[in-house]
């Protein structure tokens, strides 16, 4: 997912821009507000962690803009404004969270998934299928070629993350994100296991292949065959 930092102090804009990135996060910069404001408008972000005082053109105006431009995406501000009223402004003006300064990073981590899963797309339909392999959500049930496949709950997580996002590399910072709800530790290999328990299931005694490596990357779901496994 595509967060814009709005954020005028080097060292916390360096910081927020590494620890979501390291959180699975896509992170753009901003470091003014004429720069913020630009980016708000013009581009496409799942969320934006926007402060109030920066120069150029303040956090109140960035909102503004937006929300009169009917743009919707959701506004986390983070800011030294502590006072009530602030945060009274902020939320009427259409923020959808306010956070005040100093703050713990754990904080504006659990804050971003909040707000990201409030205003994600609810799910359309019911089954999801590639090939001849089927995922029902409502009955939490899994089949290939007709045949019943037990998953736990992590593996059945795993797998619909895969079929949502079909034909596209997930790295592992991304699967622990999504799948784990943590940040991707190297040392571990708790990404890799899963990956070989779901393939072991639905990929072993089945053809095609589903599941690939893609070598330093990440995994794909897809039905083509893929030259880097």
């Amino acid at each position: 997912m595509r967060l814009l930092v709005v954020e005028d102090e080097q060292k916390t804009a360096d910081y927020l821009r590494q620890g979501l990135s390291e959180s699975g996060f896509q992170v753009s910069l901003a470091r003014n507000g004429l720069d913020g404001h630009h980016l708000a408008m013009t581009e496409s972000f799942d969320l934006i962690i926007l402060d109030v005082m920066l120069p150029d053109v303040d956090g109140w105006r960035i909102l503004q803009s937006m929300r009169e431009a009917a743009n919707s995406t959701p506004v986390l501000f983070l800011t030294a404004r502590d006072s009530v009223d602030d945060r009274v402004k902020g939320l009427e003006l259409g923020a959808d969270d306010y956070l005040i300064k100093p703050f713990a990073f754990v904080e504006v981590l659990a804050r971003v998934r909040s707000l990201l899963r409030r205003t994600q797309t609810p799910v359309s339909h019911d089954e999801m299928q590639v090939a001849d392999l089927e995922l029902n959500l409502l009955k939490r049930r899994v089949s290939r070629a007709g045949k019943r496949i037990n998953l736990s709950h992590k593996e059945f997580c795993l797998l619909e993350l895969l079929l949502r996002r079909k034909g596209e590399v997930l790295p592992r910072s991304i699967i622990a994100s999504q799948v784990w709800d943590m940040n991707f530790d190297s040392d571990t290999n708790v990404i890799d296991v899963a990956i070989r328990r779901l393939r072991s299931k639905i990929d072993d005694e089945f053809e095609p292949k589903l599941i690939h490596t893609v070598r330093g990357m990440g995994y794909k779901l897809d039905v083509e065959p893929d030259n880097e496994l």
